[in-house]
């Protein structure tokens, strides 16, 4: 090959490295009221695993240099009004410099948060100036064996809109939520997954009762580590969010579209969906968020009982009432065997859960569940999608607050559009040349919309 075709060669590389990091055309048209969103697992140089012989990329400044060079060009051609990116190798002042020069040149504020016990990675929220404005960031600590965290951001559109009613202009509010769930490293971590993800709801409710807010959309991005066949997944949609990727290409909750589109490829090389942009809408009626973490922690129980320990219905019931003289399941039985599927732990499922959770096995109140108890709550409860729930009448108990009237109006949003890129993932595949991350980068575009209130079930009576 002479030199003229090497460089002809090289700059056809070029061309095509370039063409591959271009944001897909579908999200360069946006009207001036549109927002988007971009969450994505960069997959941090002290995890990223190189061939036997060179270890860690955090051992290589060149390659994480480089590949973190790439993906924040990616980030800057997507131009979301909000950034969500988990696994961001906070430990390293040269790569976060690197991304606070680039994306604070970029009109961006920047907000980061480390794992607990200097694990070296944490979260980093990007909010476009040009878009919102952040009114208040708290940080979120789990405090537990993972050492996970989140961020909470209560931001303001830069751009007001326009009441009818009123014919003044209102900026919008929402909750932007930036999480990274632990790795289900075994089948008893699902509970640890969704007792995060059971906190994060208990603080956005205390955060939104402390400011005495209005309803507002809530927006929770991340790593989710688990896909749409988890406890997660419906815990999540019982409280009325939607996923917006399967909204936007009208996916359903089945099983047939369970594994439509992956974003990871794990490190033991199965792909799954895992990295989600969820929407909740302040038109949406929501459950008491007690009664959504029962039905989850259930069905967390029967998965273990039917899928892990490969027990039929009867023997089921069996260990739940453990040596029981007359055949029926006590609260000390029920305990025991919660213990022995791993699920009872301050992390997992405490004390005072327990019995909540006896509470409502046990609805009679008589200290004992026989068998037809034990199927109706536990092996084959009867659940509501959340599109039957939202028909629903709500009654308010007395003494509960309700801050608005179901006839008040606000904003919330449509999705309009959402990418997961490469293009290959969204056909559930996963390409061997991808090489920015072991993620996919998911963007969602938003639209504002005015929409009527849903008065909200009351937590506590």
């Amino acid at each position: 090959m002479t030199k003229k075709q090497r460089r002809e060669a090289g700059a056809r590389r070029q061309q095509q490295a370039r063409q591959r990091l271009r944001p897909p055309p579908l999200l360069q048209a946006r009207d001036e009221r549109s927002v988007s969103c971009t969450t994505f697992n960069i997959l941090a140089p002290i995890y990223k695993r190189m061939d036997s012989e060179n270890g860690r990329e955090s051992q290589n400044r060149a390659n994480w240099f480089s590949r973190n060079e790439k993906i924040i060009d990616r980030l800057l051609g997507d131009r979301s009004s909000i950034i969500c990116l988990q696994e961001v190798w906070l430990g390293n002042d040269e790569l976060v410099n690197m991304y606070e020069k680039r994306l604070g040149d970029a009109n961006y504020t920047l907000f980061k948060l480390a794992r607990t016990n200097n694990r070296g990675d944490g979260l980093l929220t990007a909010v476009h100036r040009n878009y919102f404005c952040v009114l208040n960031h708290r940080e979120l600590l789990f405090n537990d064996f993972g050492d996970r965290v989140a961020q909470l951001l209560h931001v303001e559109s830069a751009i007001p809109f326009l009441q009818n009613r009123s014919s003044s202009y209102v900026q919008q509010q929402s909750l932007i939520v930036n999480t990274h769930l632990v790795f289900p490293h075994d089948h008893s971590l699902s509970i640890v997954r969704l007792k995060q993800v059971y906190k994060i709801l208990q603080y956005i409710e205390a955060y939104q009762e402390e400011h005495k807010l209005g309803p507002m959309p809530i927006i929770l991005c991340g790593d989710w580590n688990g896909s749409k066949r988890g406890q997660v997944y419906k815990f999540l949609r019982s409280q009325g969010f939607v996923s917006s990727y399967d909204t936007a290409h009208q996916y359903s909750d089945s099983e047939e579209d369970a594994h439509k589109w992956v974003s990871h490829r794990n490190h033991r090389g199965n792909i799954c969906g895992v990295d989600f942009i969820w929407l909740l809408n302040p038109d949406k009626c929501r459950k008491p968020l007690k009664t959504s973490w029962n039905e989850a922690v259930f069905g967390i129980i029967k998965y273990l009982l039917l899928q892990v320990a490969s027990l039929p219905e009867e023997n089921a019931f069996a260990l739940l009432k453990a040596d029981s003289s007359d055949d029926r399941i006590t609260y000390s039985s029920f305990c025991q065997a919660l213990c022995q599927l791993g699920m009872v732990h301050p992390d997992r499922v405490n004390s005072e859960e327990m019995e909540d959770l006896w509470s409502e096995v046990d609805h009679d109140g008589n200290g004992a569940v026989d068998y037809k108890e034990f199927q109706r709550c536990i092996w084959s409860p009867k659940c509501y999608n959340q599109e039957e729930e939202d028909d629903t009448e709500i009654d308010v108990a007395e003494g509960s607050i309700v801050t608005f009237e179901p006839n008040d109006e606000t904003f919330g949003f449509t999705v309009k559009e959402a990418v997961l890129f490469p293009p290959e993932v969204e056909k559930g595949m996963w390409p061997e040349n991808y090489s920015l991350s072991d993620h996919a980068p998911l963007t969602v575009v938003f639209s504002p919309v005015r929409m009527p209130c849903s008065p909200r079930t009351p937590q506590h009576p």
